[in-house]
C-alpha cells in the first residue's frame, strides 16, 4: 500500500497500528487521530449471526468512498484520511471496516471520523448477507443509520 492510498478494499485483515504511522508520518502539523473499528458482532436484529458476507462493485465502490472523503475534507480541517474495508466471508469478532483522520486538533478528527462512518453505514456500495439459524438472508441498511447520516445534511437514497 502506498502512502497515499486513502481507500482499500480488501479481503485481508489490517492492523490499525500500522495504519495509523502511516496517516501520522505524512504530516508534521498532525496533533490528533482518532479511528473507529468496526467488526462482526454474533447476533443482528435479535438473530444469532454464525458469519457473514459482503459483496461490492470493485472500481465504483473505491469511488464512491472516495468522494466522501473528499467532502469530509471540504467539511472538517482534516490532514488525512483512511477507509479500509474488507469484503468476502467474515466471522465473528473480525474486523470489518476501519476508518482513520488525522488533524491538528480532535474535534476535527472526531466529527469527520464519525462523518464518514455515518456515510459507509447508509450509502456506501456494499451489500450483506448474514448466516443465521433460520439461513442467509441479505441486510438492509437500517432507519437510524439513515437518521445518523441526516443530521449531516445527507439524504440516505434507501427508502
Amino acid at each position: 500500500m502506498s502512502m497515499n492510498t486513502r481507500v482499500s478494499i480488501q479481503t485481508a485483515d489490517f492492523d490499525l497500528s500500522t495504519e495509523v504511522a502511516l496517516l501520522r508520518q505524512q504530516d508534521r502539523g498532525v496533533g490528533a487521530v482518532c479511528s473507529f473499528i468496526g467488526t462482526v458482532r454474533d447476533r443482528n436484529d435479535g438473530q444469532s449471526v454464525s458469519a457473514m458476507e459482503l459483496e461490492h462493485y470493485p472500481g465504483m465502490t473505491e469511488k464512491a468512498i472516495e468522494a466522501m472523503i473528499d467532502e469530509a475534507f471540504r467539511r472538517f480541517q482534516i490532514l488525512g484520511a483512511r477507509v479500509i474495508h474488507r469484503v468476502g466471508p467474515l466471522k465473528p469478532l473480525d474486523q470489518i471496516v476501519l476508518v482513520v483522520v488525522s488533524s491538528a486538533h480532535r474535534g476535527q478528527s472526531f466529527q469527520a471520523c464519525e462523518f464518514l462512518m455515518d456515510y459507509l453505514k447508509t450509502q456506501a456500495p456494499f451489500w450483506k448477507k448474514e448466516e443465521t439459524p433460520e439461513g442467509a438472508r441479505w441486510v438492509d441498511a437500517r432507519v437510524s443509520d439513515d437518521a445518523a447520516l441526516a443530521r449531516w445534511g445527507i439524504q440516505a437514497g434507501n427508502a
